[in-house]
């Protein structure tokens, strides 16, 4: 069974995505741009200051990244 996932914000989703490869190219409104040129994957992170990213919307942005719950929660 997979793990819980926890709250996070923005920044903490942003840290793992640096880390993962993953460079911010532009900012509409309140939505981050980011892209892993190696293979031309794009990562869209919703940022409102001091929220919490829906579990739903979590989900989405693991799978865009390309990376599993557990790993989610070791690289946090």
């Amino acid at each position: 069974m997979s793990p819980k996932l926890p709250a996070v914000t923005a920044r903490d989703v942003v840290r793992v995505a640096e880390g993962l490869g993953f460079v911010f190219r532009r900012q509409r409104g309140s939505h981050a741009i980011y892209r892993r040129d190696a293979d031309r994957v794009r990562l869209v992170v919703p940022v409102h200051a001091g929220e919490m990213i829906r579990p739903g919307t979590l989900l989405s942005m693991l799978k865009d990244m390309g990376i599993t719950r557990e790993q989610f929660l070791e690289l946090l």
